[in-house]
């Protein structure tokens, strides 16, 4: 699948892809993750170890040596693991500076122990002093953190800056920028539109959104409809992905930023590529890092079981078939 891709390029899967079947608990979830190897859709796995293990977020070493076992013996190997910082103790208290980097150290350990190259947090939830003080431990355990943005976190807005200054002005190859492609989306799935009308939101509004999706007015007009209290309840959760999930920036904007990156999450939410809104993104991208040496990984990425109840073992084989032929083109 990924033997036409520049060297150095690895194409994984997302066990996040799975959620709703590791959810429904008709099979353990480490086999249906170790699935994803069996059945030929990819050889290398990102984890969500919230999903994965019990004993989470504390792994348990026996818990992670017999997946690592399974999915080796499956021939498969883990990317990165989506690692957690729960902020507050409770509902009103708020960790401490040592108690934060307590939560972390034992979900890097299991980290490592999995055989995981890297580990992934959202930018900027770590903040600069806990950073600095994971760097021995990332050393040690030969693992990179890194920080993801995604969706409406442009480089150019002040709090992706910042954090992104963070990591440039720390200057250590262990703390790099994971870039999720949901900021570089031409067009918004025609699913997710449909979803949007059968809830009640006003046709005129849709129409906008399915045909000025990048037009600034457009975000403006989502911003006041969402003000005006009209969201209906059942897509209200689903109506914020506007404001948060789904980008509106270029792979060009990333130019500047691409020394700091090691990764990709090659996000999609249906296979509906009509006027190349999940290709062309993907093209773009491809060229831009053929044109940097890049070298990392680009991770399938299924965020449309949010509303969609398709097979997600034949949408990211499919997605990973397509991903491949847009980049190596």
């Amino acid at each position: 699948m990924a033997a036409s891709l520049p060297q150095g390029w690895t194409l994984c899967a997302s066990a996040f892809n799975w959620a709703p079947d590791i959810i429904a608990a008709h099979r353990p979830a480490p086999e249906i993750v170790t699935a994803i190897v069996e059945e030929g859709v990819a050889d290398t796995v990102e984890l969500e170890p919230g999903l994965l293990w019990r004993s989470f977020p504390e792994p348990d070493g026996g818990e992670v040596d017999r997946f690592r076992s399974g999915l080796a013996a499956a021939g498969g190997r883990v990317s990165t693991v989506g690692v957690s910082l729960d902020d507050f103790s409770s509902p009103t208290r708020a960790r401490p500076p040592q108690e934060r980097l307590d939560f972390l150290v034992p979900q890097l350990r299991a980290a490592a122990r999995v055989g995981a190259s890297g580990v992934r947090l959202p930018i900027g939830q770590a903040g600069p002093d806990l950073l600095r003080r994971l760097l021995p431990l990332l050393h040690e355990l030969d693992l990179v953190l890194y920080e993801e943005i995604q969706g409406q976190q442009a480089p150019s807005t002040p709090a992706t800056a910042a954090a992104l200054e963070t990591v440039a002005s720390i200057g250590d190859p262990r703390l790099r920028i994971l870039v999720d492609i949901s900021m570089l989306m031409p067009a918004l799935p025609v699913s997710y539109l449909d979803e949007l009308s059968r809830g009640g939101i006003p046709a005129d509004l849709v129409a906008r959104l399915a045909t000025e999706w990048q037009s600034p007015e457009t975000q403006d007009a989502v911003a006041s409809f969402l003000r005006s209290g009209n969201v209906p309840p059942q897509v209200h959760t689903l109506y914020m992905n506007l404001l948060i999930r789904f980008g509106r920036s270029h792979a060009r904007d990333l130019q500047d930023v691409l020394p700091l990156v090691g990764a990709f999450h090659l996000k999609f939410w249906d296979l509906e590529d009509d006027g190349g809104r999940i290709s062309r993104p993907i093209r773009d991208l491809g060229r831009l890092l053929g044109s940097e040496g890049f070298t990392g990984t680009l991770t399938s990425e299924w965020g449309g079981h949010e509303w969609l109840r398709d097979d997600p073992t034949a949408m990211t084989r499919q997605h990973l078939a397509l991903a491949s032929r847009s980049l190596a083109s």
